[in-house]
């Protein structure tokens, strides 16, 4: 025998119960550290110091002789049995007992198990076995939930208002169009949800994926993306290392498709811009592009946007651009929007630094509308200047809010060296000290249409900073630009979402996302799953008028992933629905 084992290993609870104690009172180890050293968790050791201290331990008792097991009782029988039947361990079977005053051996355990047909657990590491070194807990394992299981479950989720989304989601019909777009899934998480999963996340405004490990144990969130719970961080994280630029490409024009089908994209215009999405990396890969905001060319991903200037909801997005194919994303923007719209009937709207006068000329030749800047330069403005005062005329742009609502333009047609003859119109008296010079090739549009038209461009970049201050489209998920494009394309959808919610909300259509979060999602709620039907019960706040009057269920369809159930929100006591 080694003694040295026999001291620290103890074979008997007895035995343990003594070394423990001893090595707490006269060694002076911290609880935790016995805890974690003879397999205690904190609370049982806290346990047996009470009773060490009352005088309800005694160590070494032998156990009375007899048939093996009789001196349990048939309900303590029942009671090792059932909790061998939830994978624990002997071990952790007889500190149950003693938490409920019950001294059984190690031994005792064993052999009633033995004779019941138990076999010995395999050898388990701490986090299979639930136990950390700190005496946390650790979560589920993510796992598709079965509908047909969750009748009567009543659920908590600490942001409940994501709920709200739900019936926009059907509606859009999300589902179909992940499992159209062939999106890949792993062997146990389908493609839908993990995609669910990661949205969840975009509509609550968190930062990086990798803040998912902040909803662990929050089943309502696992609830919305239809699981138990949402997957852990290294899960979600590498999903989109799944994909292909062909899936995402995929998976955005099937929701614009629908979306299109809604009639949602019903203006006349689109804005179109760049973003640079800087990648703070020491040994970044990602080339330099210009960033309008720090002034300078910086690594990163170069991500263009384009938006439907009425509903500025976002239709095209692109974040797997190289700075040599810049310029030609507008042509790849135009044939994505032909294969979505057919005849190509907007009028395109971009500031002078989108893209090359040779493409300008592509456009035009393909009988695509277009309003840019012509680029300004000291001839251009001394040009201006020399035109007599009588070839300008007072315009009125129909802006209640803008400053400067009687500019004055001069319309004229000029010749470009690489594009040909095309329209210019030269702006001034409009708030800056050097005039605007529009060039387009609409020669019918008014003088006004094609100013407040590029007045609108701003609503692009409002977007943008927009998608910047909730979406956190600048917290780069990673330097790869295909995980970059689905993160992107995610912002599209959170954002849409948004957008229509905020259609439902009178007096709140014009919100950004970050109002809409504050007041009507940052709020948690109590669900309550029944055979046809998922109850979500909010508090009552002083923005709860406006989510009654909107009666979002009453035009919710059937949910698909969670059992052709269908939503019902309350409010308060439950009595008045929303």
């Amino acid at each position: 025998m080694n003694p040295i084992k026999f001291f620290v290993n103890p074979a008997t609870a007895g035995q343990r119960q003594y070394e423990a104690l001893r090595a707490h009172y006269v060694d002076h180890v911290p609880g935790k550290e016995v805890a974690r050293r003879y397999r205690y968790t904190y609370a049982a050791f806290n346990s047996l110091k009470q009773k060490f201290k009352r005088g309800q331990i005694k160590f070494f008792v032998t156990p009375p002789k007899g048939p093996k097991g009789s001196r349990l009782s048939p309900d303590l029988r029942d009671q090792i049995i059932a909790y061998r039947r939830k994978n624990l361990s002997a071990y952790q079977i007889v500190e149950v007992l003693e938490t409920q005053g019950h001294q059984v051996s190690v031994a005792t355990v064993v052999r009633l198990l033995e004779n019941e047909g138990f076999s010995k657990l395999p050898r388990r590491t701490q986090i299979k076995i639930g136990l950390t070194k700190d005496n946390t807990i650790t979560p589920e394992y993510a796992q598709p939930l079965d509908t047909e299981d969750i009748d009567g479950q009543e659920i908590d989720c600490a942001v409940g208002g994501i709920f709200l989304f739900v019936p926009l989601l059907e509606h859009f019909k999300i589902p179909a169009i992940i499992k159209k777009a062939r999106l890949p899934a792993s062997p146990k998480i389908a493609a839908f949800n993990y995609v669910m999963s990661m949205l969840a996340l975009k509509l609550v405004g968190k930062e990086r994926l990798s803040q998912v490990n902040d909803f662990n144990f929050d089943k309502g969130f696992g609830l919305f993306a239809g699981l138990n719970v949402l997957p852990k961080s290294t899960a979600i994280s590498t999903y989109s290392y799944r994909l292909a630029q062909r899936d995402i490409t995929r998976f955005m024009k099937y929701y614009v498709e629908a979306q299109n089908k809604q009639k949602i994209y019903a203006s006349g215009a689109i804005n179109l811009d760049f973003h640079t999405i800087q990648h703070y990396g020491d040994e970044s890969v990602l080339e330099e592009h210009w960033s309008g905001n720090r002034r300078q060319a910086v690594k990163g991903a170069l991500t263009f946007i384009a938006q439907d200037c009425d509903s500025r909801c976002q239709i095209y997005v692109n974040a797997d651009i190289q700075r040599r194919d810049a310029d030609d994303e507008v042509l790849a923007f135009v044939k994505f929007w032909r294969s979505i719209r057919g005849k190509f009937r907007q009028t395109l709207v971009f500031d002078s630094k989108l893209t090359t006068y040779e493409n300008l000329r592509v456009l035009n030749a393909d009988g695509v509308k277009f309003i840019t800047l012509r680029r300004r330069g000291k001839r251009l403005v001394d040009q201006a200047n020399a035109i007599p005062s009588e070839e300008w005329r007072r315009i009125q742009l129909d802006s209640p809010r803008r400053k400067y609502r009687n500019p004055s333009v001069h319309d004229s047609t000029i010749e470009l060296a690489k594009y040909g003859v095309i329209r210019q119109i030269i702006m001034k008296d409009h708030g800056r000290e050097q005039p605007a010079f529009f060039i387009t090739n609409d020669f019918k549009a008014s003088t006004e249409d094609i100013v407040e038209r590029y007045a609108k461009r701003w609503n692009v970049e409002n977007s943008i900073d927009e998608a910047v201050q909730f979406f956190h489209l600048n917290a780069l998920s990673s330097p790869i630009l295909i995980k970059i494009h689905f993160d992107v394309v995610l912002n599209m959808i959170a954002d849409t979402l948004y957008y229509q919610l905020a259609q439902s909300l009178r007096g709140f259509e014009s919100c950004e996302a970050k109002k809409i979060f504050r007041h009507f999602i940052d709020m948690p709620a109590k669900i309550t799953v029944r055979e046809d039907e998922i109850i979500v019960k909010y508090p009552l706040r002083a923005h709860s008028p406006v989510l009654r009057s909107a009666r979002l269920d009453e035009r919710c369809p059937p949910i698909s992933w969670l059992g052709d159930r269908r939503m019902k929100f309350q409010w308060g006591n439950g009595d008045d629905k929303i």
